[in-house]
């Protein structure tokens, strides 16, 4: 981790320049009501994490086509361009935002993405394949140790002046759930309690919720589950993906419950607590059942992949299965491989996590947020 502390100092120092203009060679101060976002969570969100770590293939996205269109080279992310999270960075007026775990020398004074490729809120999930299961207590640390390096350069008031204005940004709990199922038995889904399991996720969620709280952060976004079972990869397990897994999305719903109630607890709980839930599983709902009201034309096919519904998870032809299809409009596809978004796509969620009214998320939205 010397680099990585190497590459913080640096950044911090520019942060002191900015800032606060302790340079009279810097013409340009940010506001005093600048905030960072940092965000959390798993392939919906990680924007070239997994780069840098020991895993497998599976768990990454560095090579073609996938960046074919916005970035023009394989940058890490799971999507023909940008994820959700790059989008709200542009639509905050922050630049796209750094891995964590970039080895170079890269501006973080904006924030940055602590988010990983198959991290769960459980430390089995993915276990073995990505490190430390890459769980949001370990993206946690990470925070912690940014913290650290803020009080060391700047002083502790004005590390807890970043971290309070700041914003907090969430997507975990789907490959948690994808634990429960068993894809060589006709059942699919393992039987069992799943309303307890989904509050175990819940409550680890809550624990580095409220550990980001006392480091002082205060305001926090989520984004919940989606409906599970009609990414294409899913909904293959059942009638040849000619129908969504229904009982998968049961439990994105029990999810989407329980982190509801939660978060509501919190808010009275912890003082100056604010946040925003995007309703994702109602708004991606609603583009797969009406989607040329929203100028896709392909709700259900991704765009790379092979098999029914291109849902075999072998786009890039580098996770166990050599050959493809890809499609020839990306933009017409809602998914871009089976279980990810096109960049169009996720300009769209972006959008609506950003400044969507009060049905699609509450509260506040993030732009709400952001202003407080």
């Amino acid at each position: 981790m010397g680099g990585l502390s190497g590459l913080l100092v640096f950044s911090l120092g520019i942060l002191i320049q900015i800032r606060y203009c302790h340079s009279s060679s810097i013409t340009t101060c940010l506001p005093q009501n600048y905030a960072a976002l940092f965000i959390f969570g798993d392939s919906l969100f990680d924007n070239g994490n997994n780069n840098y770590i020991n895993t497998t293939t599976s768990y990454q996205a560095n090579y073609a086509p996938y960046g074919q269109t916005f970035f023009k080279y394989p940058s890490g992310r799971f999507s023909d361009g940008r994820m959700i999270s790059d989008v709200v960075a542009e639509l905050a007026k922050l630049p796209i935002l750094p891995p964590y775990l970039h080895p170079g020398r890269v501006e973080q004074i904006y924030g940055v993405n602590f988010a990983s490729g198959g991290a769960g809120a459980l430390s089995e999930t993915s276990q073995g394949f990505v490190r430390l299961s890459y769980r949001p207590k370990t993206q946690l640390s990470y925070l912690k140790n940014l913290k650290n390096l803020f009080s060391e350069r700047v002083g502790k008031e004005i590390a807890e002046e970043i971290m309070s204005k700041s914003v907090y940004l969430f997507s975990i709990g789907s490959n948690d759930y994808a634990s429960l199922l068993n894809t060589n038995s006709s059942s699919v889904l393992l039987p069992g309690d799943h309303q307890g399991f989904v509050d175990t996720v819940i409550g680890n969620l809550t624990e580095v919720i409220t550990e980001i709280y006392k480091l002082g952060g205060k305001k926090f976004g989520f984004v919940n589950m989606g409906p599970l079972g009609c990414s294409p990869a899913i909904r293959v397990l059942v009638n040849n993906g000619s129908t969504c897994f229904e009982e998968f999305s049961a439990i994105a719903r029990l999810h989407n419950n329980a982190l509801s109630e939660k978060l509501h607890q919190l808010e009275k709980q912890l003082k100056g607590f604010r946040y925003s839930i995007n309703d994702f599983y109602g708004a991606f709902s609603e583009v797969l059942n009406n989607p040329t009201k929203y100028g896709f034309t392909e709700a259900s096919v991704a765009c790379c992949g092979g098999g029914a519904y291109r849902g075999d998870g072998s786009c890039g032809g580098n996770k166990g299965l050599k050959e493809y299809e890809l499609c020839e409009n990306v933009n017409e596809h809602l998914f871009f491989d089976s279980n990810h978004l096109t960049d169009r796509a996720s300009q769209h969620f972006a959008e609506l996590i950003w400044n969507g009214n009060h049905t699609v998320t509450a509260p506040y939205n993030l732009k709400q947020l952001f202003e407080f």
